[in-house]
């Protein structure tokens, strides 16, 4: 990965569309939650789910335990798969209890509290460093397949390389800084759904310059 493209993709996009203010959250439990709910939907509909979620019950790991599966279902339907996801929330708030909460969690390093993450059933790679980054702000990259896409599409990735690897990239690339890392995201999130879709929007596109795929 080259730390010279990758800054000058940041500062295009940072000019094109400022600072995006993420992640919205009044507390870091909240980031917590929301990147649990925003699995395969859109932000939308995490906002209508959190609404109604605390229209019944504090936005806490307790009360949200001590809601039936049922009702927790229920309350978060908007974001879709609502059963699923009402499991894994449940797994979350188990384990955020069992360590302590916010303050026992925030005391582990960084790999470590990734690795406690990432053993909760319904937790994976993004899902964890979605709550490492915006929660805990860990200078840890989040990948998702906004960046596979628009990266590749740049001749950065070639598209079909692992998780870990991507991440690892990007961090070498960039350094450990965790409001770069916050920003960039969010900006590959807003650029391609703005520009960089499934079927591209070239024609005045700010990174054209910078793309071999433009058409």
């Amino acid at each position: 990965m080259e730390s010279a493209r990758l800054a000058a993709v940041y500062r295009v996009l940072y000019g094109t569309y400022g600072p995006q203010h993420w992640w919205p959250g009044d507390s870091p439990f909240e980031v917590m939650v929301g990147a649990v709910l925003t699995q395969n939907t859109a932000w939308s509909n995490v906002e209508r789910a959190l609404a109604r979620l605390t229209e019944r019950i504090p936005l806490t790991a307790e009360a949200i335990l001590a809601l039936g599966h049922e009702a927790l279902a229920e309350a978060i339907r908007p974001a879709g798969y609502f059963n699923v996801k009402a499991r894994r929330l449940r797994a979350f708030c188990h384990a955020f209890v069992a360590d302590g909460g916010l303050t026992g969690l925030s005391g582990l390093d960084t790999p470590t509290l990734r690795e406690r993450l990432l053993a909760v059933n319904g937790v994976g790679p993004e899902t964890a460093d979605d709550m490492l980054l915006y929660a805990f702000e860990r200078p840890v990259f989040v990948v998702d397949a906004y960046t596979r896409r628009l990266f590749a599409r740049l001749g950065l990735l070639a598209g079909d390389e692992g998780y870990e690897t991507i991440r690892h990239a990007f961090e070498r690339a960039l350094g450990a800084d965790t409001a770069l890392f916050n920003e960039y995201h969010a900006l590959i999130v807003r650029h391609a759904k703005a520009a960089c879709r499934t079927r591209p929007r070239c024609a005045g596109c700010c990174l054209n310059a910078h793309c071999p795929a433009a058409s």
